[in-house]
């Protein structure tokens, strides 16, 4: 099976520019590739994983990756897939989320001896002119063309800044710089990322004449009901341990429907699609077992061996009842307490198990929350000091979520 077959068959690739020579490029390893990584934060997060899977793949089959970290868009803020504008970041926010990046990317792609690329846009976007860009970019662009995009429709009715209209053209001209002074010939990205790639396809096009630049989006990581992996009640999965223990990690893929553990098999991990073909007429315990495999191998590949091991030996404790020690953790302050206790419902919206105290009033009423093996049904039960010192609480949520919490 050729790697192009392959993404196919894992249900990877979203849409290409020109499926022929895609194909004869990345088969051949000939492609030098880039995907963009907009540095809004201090961690990458399950967002971004399956372009680190699809980048780390096409490395393995001979292809060179640049990650491009966006020092300079972010300036501008991407508004695909934002009902409103993003926050604003200084130069230094930027900065220090890139150089968070770089160590991360650091365990799916290997940078040594040139075999990849980490590049930052503010490197150019910053020094550009702006009368020049406008007369030699500008003049490519139908802003008819631009508002048909639908990164730009869906925000047309809650309004789009002029900084953010720019954005595609910022995008784009990354894309015309890698392929001048890189040999980049490829653009990776999200398949909401489709317009902004065909103008840079364009620009290429109009502006040196060459028909070889190509783009291909990759399938968004969506669950069963349509909506993007890599939420939780607490908020995002990071991949930094210090924003997302290894055991939650591992649990989070652990807890997968049955309806997505299959998809995300191939999407994301390693294991032979011969193998996964078996697992899909897996039912019942079986289908615990495939995500356990789906928990390990994406653990394995983020924190390392030592850290996938821990967290699946402590899943495995935890539901046959035994020990709990790497389970997730809250550690309260006294200034949490009233009078000494704490509600059932606060402890379960500072243990991030709940959004709210309307949540948590409902996960009580619904028999889903048990503390310390004893299931509550009281909206007013309370815990107090004594309760909370030394291991402190032990809160279940439903039949899989556990969570520690305990008093400074």
């Amino acid at each position: 099976m050729t790697l192009y077959d392959e993404l196919v068959a894992r249900g990877l690739i979203a849409q290409v520019t020109d499926e022929e020579k895609v194909k004869e490029m990345i088969n051949s390893g000939k492609a030098t590739f880039y995907i963009g990584f907009d540095p809004t934060a201090d961690s990458l997060h399950v967002g971004h994983f399956m372009a680190l899977c699809l980048m780390r793949r096409m490395q393995q089959h001979g292809n060179r990756p640049i990650a491009l970290l966006g020092g300079g868009t972010a300036m501008i803020g991407d508004p695909s897939g934002k009902s409103d504008m993003r926050k604003m970041m200084t130069p230094e926010m930027i900065q220090h989320n890139a150089d968070c990046f770089k160590v991360q990317m650091s365990r799916f792609i290997d940078f040594s001896d040139g075999k990849a690329l980490m590049l930052n846009n503010a490197d150019w976007l910053l020094k550009l002119n702006y009368v020049d860009l406008l007369r030699e970019v500008g003049a490519c662009f139908s802003v008819n063309n631009m508002l048909r995009a639908e990164c730009y429709k869906q925000r047309m009715e809650r309004g789009l800044s002029f900084l953010e209209f720019n954005y595609m053209i910022m995008q784009s001209y990354d894309f015309y710089h890698l392929y001048q002074e890189y040999g980049c010939n490829f653009q990776f990205g999200g398949d909401d990322q489709w317009s902004n790639m065909l103008g840079g396809r364009e620009l290429i096009r109009r502006k040196l004449g060459k028909e070889d630049a190509e783009a291909m989006t990759i399938t968004l990581l969506l669950n069963s009901e349509g909506q993007k992996m890599g939420k939780t009640v607490s908020g995002a999965v990071w991949l930094d341990p210090n924003k997302t223990s290894p055991y939650e990690f591992y649990q989070y893929w652990r807890n997968v429907d049955d309806a997505d553990v299959i998809k995300c098999l191939k999407m994301l991990t390693d294991v032979p699609l011969e193998q996964i073909a078996e697992m899909e007429t897996w039912k019942d315990s079986q289908l615990n077992q495939a995500k356990e495999i789906l928990a390990y191998e994406l653990t394995k590949l983020v924190h390392g061996d030592e850290e996938a091991e821990k967290a699946q030996s402590a899943a495995r404790a935890i539901f046959s009842g035994g020990g709990n020690g790497d389970m997730p953790s809250t550690t309260l302050s006294a200034e949490d307490l009233t009078d000494g206790k704490i509600s059932v419902l606060k402890l379960l919206v500072a243990a991030g198990m709940a959004a709210s105290n309307g949540e948590a009033k409902r996960l009580v009423k619904q028999g889903g929350v048990t503390v310390n093996g004893e299931k509550v049904s009281a909206l007013d039960a309370a815990y107090d000091e004594a309760q909370l010192t030394g291991d402190g609480l032990v809160i279940r949520k439903g039949k899989k979520i556990f969570h520690r919490v305990t008093l400074a």
